[in-house]
């Protein structure tokens, strides 16, 4: 496609954080030039946890219930990372039993992962019908964490040399009758999608990555795989027992955005069979490895000590980290998942740095979309990361306080101006008026304007006899309401300037509007011709210091525009 010559009407559009494709944590600033793309720059941060920093003070036993919310989509990959660190950090042998129920449970982490990815891409193109179809399967997947673990999300499963706990009576037989149910499901996903000639338009030939581009870049998982490369880290590391199984690693050698799409159905029905043959060989045996039990720093209190007077409970194990360096990585759904861990003869790692998948697979995106149309970002975009809940620990989140600094610093400045000129009124009708002046509050008289106000506030209440006494009541509350109203809606950018003049300060008078009326309201409801006319005269008075006070800000709002 040929990119325009004449770039003079170029457009920024933001798409994200509310986007729905972008699910909250990610913002796009692209720049257009019609509906082509001429920019991409992606916006990390919306999604903060601080999740390296937590493991940093705690123990690894302590740390696993926090992993699942690395990537709440995966879970199980999450907790397998954070357990393989300290158990080659102190060469800890998992019983053979146990390494089976960690590959069944991930590759069924695996396909959970896969299926959420499928529905939210092709909803994203305009397909919603697979959007549902997913979580058919989905919930039965859950249904088995549920019976194996107890949770369907935040498992906290996998513990250093084994698993929790034992696969419950009939877990087996239920596991392997979904193995054979999801089969007819990823039959009938490849006919309704796979060739369906809109979603064979909308993908094919999208987001091409060559082999270098994606070595370059450092791509993993399905992107990697996509580009023609055979690089699956269950077959490299070896780690597990998936080298026990038969199984092929899927790949496709265009790159496009279609070739993505077949590597992750493979991947599906690859998982499958390694579920099925883990199943039926899986070994007898223990689930834990018992021997770590006497962990290097042991805390062994007797009946009388402070623990069991006081808390009445044994400490959580510890393991004693070594003071060495390794680097531990799994195959996860999304590409490679590592962690760096340092340990220094203490409780505590000295660090913890993951590396997420998600987050090295997005840095190509602005590479990818640039030359394309403004609606391929959604097919390249999915493609890229399948999740965005691995960016959170990228850039820190300030306090609210700094949000609510912008709104208060003019809404204060405002108040206290507001106050000065009420003064400054008072003191200039005195002195024409030849008078000492009004009683003083504050030094010199400053905030005889709140004493007078807090003094009307507290005055009692009269209400006419013959009068609407609900309308009387309600005119007040609306004039007030109004100018109230009009502070949360004045439009101020990052260095407390008037942002958006064409808009922002017309809507501001508009709502100031509204006081008249309230002041109408007021004189027709106290049933008194004279209060009315009152009524009427403020409203006139009101009117009449707008009509200038709009003329005032239209000259502005002209300039500022032109």
């Amino acid at each position: 496609m040929n990119v325009p010559a004449t770039r003079e009407d170029l457009m920024i559009v933001n798409m994200g954080p509310h986007h729905p494709s972008m699910h909250g944590v990610l913002r796009l600033i692209v720049t257009l030039d019609g509906e082509d793309v001429i920019d991409c720059e992606p916006i990390l941060g919306y999604l903060h946890r601080g999740m390296e920093k937590i493991a940093e003070n705690r123990t690894i036993i302590q740390y696993l219930p926090y992993v699942t919310r690395w990537d709440y989509l995966a879970t199980m990959f999450t907790e397998a990372i954070t357990v393989n660190a300290p158990e080659q950090l102190g060469n800890i042998q998992v019983p053979k039993r146990a390494s089976y129920i960690r590959v069944i449970m991930l590759e069924l982490s695996r396909i959970a992962s896969h299926l959420l990815w499928l529905g939210p891409f092709m909803a994203d193109i305009g397909a919603q019908t697979p959007f549902f179809y997913i979580f058919r399967e989905r919930e039965l997947v859950y249904d088995l964490f549920e019976a194996a673990t107890g949770m369907r999300m935040m498992h906290n499963y996998f513990r250093i040399g084994g698993v929790a706990a034992d696969l419950p009576y009939g877990w087996i037989d239920k596991c392997l009758d979904f193995c054979d149910y999801f089969l007819t499901g990823v039959s009938e996903y490849q006919k309704l999608i796979t060739r369906n000639p809109i979603f064979l338009e909308r993908v094919e030939g999208v987001g091409i990555i060559g082999v270098e581009e994606a070595i370059n870049w450092g791509l993993s998982g399905p992107m990697l795989r996509a580009s023609g490369i055979q690089w699956d880290l269950r077959k490299v590391d070896r780690y597990e027992c998936y080298d026990e199984f038969d199984w092929e690693v899927q790949w496709q050698k265009e790159g496009d955005s279609l070739s993505r799409y077949l590597v992750r159905i493979g991947e599906m029905v690859e998982s499958i069979k390694i579920i099925q043959q883990a199943l039926e060989g899986i070994p007898g045996g223990p689930y834990e490895n018992l021997e770590i039990r006497c962990f290097d720093r042991v805390r062994n209190p007797e009946l009388n000590d402070f623990d069991y007077r006081f808390i009445s409970k044994k400490p959580s194990p510890t393991f004693e980290l070594s003071k060495q360096e390794l680097y531990v990585r799994v195959e996860a759904p999304k590409g490679e998942l590592g962690v760096f861990l340092i340990g220094d003869q203490n409780v505590f790692p000295w660090r913890w740095k993951i590396r997420p998948p998600g987050f090295i697979n997005l840095q190509i995106l602005p590479q990818l979309v640039k030359r394309m149309k403004l609606a391929d970002i959604m097919t390249i975009l999915v493609q890229d990361i399948n999740s965005f809940s691995r960016l959170e620990y990228l850039k820190e989140v300030y306090g609210m306080i700094w949000v609510l600094v912008p709104i208060l610093t003019p809404v204060l400045g405002i108040t206290i101006g507001v106050l000065a000129i009420v003064w400054l009124e008072r003191e200039i009708s005195a002195g024409i008026q030849q008078r000492i002046g009004p009683e003083y509050a504050g030094p010199l008289g400053i905030l005889q304007a709140l004493a007078d106000g807090t003094k009307l506030l507290f005055k009692e209440n009269l209400l006419p006899s013959r009068g609407d006494t609900r309308l009387f009541s309600i005119g007040p509350s609306i004039a007030v309401i109004s100018i109230l109203l009009s502070y949360l809606i004045i439009p101020f950018g990052s260095n407390l300037v008037l942002s958006d003049l064409n808009i922002g300060v017309f809507l501001w008078i508009a709502i100031s509007s509204i006081a008249p009326i309230g002041l109408l309201m007021s004189g027709y409801g106290s049933n008194n011709k004279y209060s009315f006319l009152g009524g009427l005269r403020a409203a006139a008075q009101s009117i009449s210091y707008e009509i200038p006070l709009t003329l005032c800000v239209l000259s502005i709002s002209l300039r500022a525009i032109r």
